[in-house]
């Protein structure tokens, strides 16, 4: 890791002298696995080896799926049947990937949330968190044009609706809209582009995780108090640090391990109940469904976007300032596209000196809401958009970037922190004791 004084990968055989002075895979696999990882780590920080688990899981799956599909409108409600029905296990492979891709987003929900909460995207590590925004978009995509692969109804309703949005944007939104679909509408040329997209993304999320990885040991990896590992010597940086094998390996393998048997569970006792029953209609032009809705971890996103209705004060000013370009159509998908990117920009909205949230007492109470405020957006997402459901989602899409725009760039001028400790071993020490190697080093008194 750059900037912090550790062991490097020596090769003592003439094997190992050989391949590495050639390549350096082993010294770099080495230096990987016995990178400096600080020492105070909590549980919140497994998910990554469950993204890692995710990622792999979804890519060789998808290969094994890719073989029996046939990504044609007339034969892909087929296909996906022939694949549940007649091929060996193929049943199960289809629910480890449908139910794989609730795990992957439920995974880099509470990686970003444990992010949010310790500060992970304050200075050194914009460039990380910005990385980690480009995968979780790259994510979305993949997903929503898996989810059209099926073919049933909510797949082709749900891409009807959602590539509708971009006709709504001014002057080019219709020639995107007919790009993206490779017609006037969604049909088997549509089918064919997804297809090959959601085929090709993983392999770029892949490329992109790798980035990410290299990033965050460029930088040093974030902890529970946002103190930096002492960087002065190899002695002093040990005092903070544990090597990543075999002390984090073991345990992220451990919790892998509690996750797996849950989500083998579900996806072995109950594999359907995320999704959605219209999806095992064929499609159908001519029949829209009474609801239309897109997987769970859409929900928050497409509660901002059906929020802002002709009838909220601040769609009609915009329209009227505008001349009537961004009607209220328009105006969610900014709203949409525009929640995510001030959650890419937070790096720069949190004006606090303070990198992590258990030093900030006034933060803690706003992050708490933040957290609700996201769970009853994915709720009200499911829900029609009728009574007060659209008040609720507005309220929802209000705080959203209100916590971004307006809370965190004042609490960093209002917010008095606590005291921070003086280094990573000591808030160590403070929660678990000392160990017998720091108590061997401290002298008797």
């Amino acid at each position: 890791m750059a900037g912090i004084p550790h062991d490097h990968y020596e090769p003592k055989t003439g094997a190992e002298k050989w391949v590495n002075s050639r390549l350096g895979i082993i010294g770099l696999v080495y230096d990987t696995l016995m990178i400096p990882t600080p020492k105070n780590l909590n549980w919140m920080w497994i998910w990554g080896i469950i993204l890692a688990f995710c990622l792999g899981l979804q890519i060789v799956t998808g290969i094994i799926l890719v073989m029996h599909y046939t990504p044609h409108v007339d034969l892909a409600f087929a296909s996906i049947e022939h694949i549940m029905r007649n091929v060996n296990g193929g049943h199960f492979l289809r629910y480890l990937h449908m139910n794989g891709a609730s795990l992957f987003f439920l995974a880099v929900y509470m990686h970003i949330f444990r992010g949010l909460y310790y500060g992970s995207y304050k200075a050194p590590r914009e460039i990380t968190w910005i990385i980690g925004m480009l995968i979780y978009l790259m994510m979305m995509g993949t997903a929503f044009m898996g989810y059209v692969l099926p073919w049933g109804q909510m797949s082709f309703w749900g891409a009807t609706v959602i590539t509708g949005l971009f006709g709504a944007i001014p002057f080019i939104g219709e020639p995107i809209q007919t790009w993206l679909l490779g017609g006037p509408a969604v049909d088997n040329a549509t089918l064919n582009r997804f297809f090959s997209l959601h085929y090709l993304l993983p392999f770029v999320i892949a490329g992109l995780v790798i980035v990410h990885i290299w990033a965050f040991h460029t930088t040093g990896n974030g902890n529970p108090t946002g103190v930096e590992v002492r960087r002065g010597s190899k002695e002093e940086a040990k005092k903070d640090t544990v090597p990543f094998w075999p002390y984090f390996v073991i345990k992220d393998f451990f919790a892998l391990a509690l996750i797996l048997v849950v989500f083998f569970a579900v996806t072995a006792w109950m594999p359907n109940y995320l999704g959605h029953p219209d999806n095992y209609i064929e499609a159908n032009p001519l029949v829209t469904p009474a609801h239309i809705v897109p997987e769970w971890y859409f929900l928050p996103f497409y509660a901002i976007l059906r929020a802002f209705t002709a009838d909220v004060w601040v769609v009609m000013f915009t329209n009227w300032i505008t001349f009537g370009l961004v009607d209220a159509k328009f105006f969610g998908v900014i709203a949409m596209f525009g929640a995510i990117i001030v959650l890419a920009l937070v790096p720069w909205l949190d004006t606090s000196r303070v990198r992590s949230g258990r030093f900030r007492p006034m933060f803690r109470w706003w992050y708490a809401i933040f957290i609700v405020n996201f769970v009853v957006l994915t709720w009200v997402g499911a829900m029609p958009a009728e009574g007060i459901y659209p008040y609720i989602s507005l309220a929802g899409a209000a705080y959203w970037f209100a916590y971004f725009l307006v809370i965190l760039p004042l609490l960093g001028v209002l917010e008095k922190p606590e005291e921070l400790p003086e280094t990573i071993e000591a808030d160590f020490n403070a929660h678990y004791g000392k160990s017998s190697d720091d108590a061997a080093a401290t002298p008797a008194e």
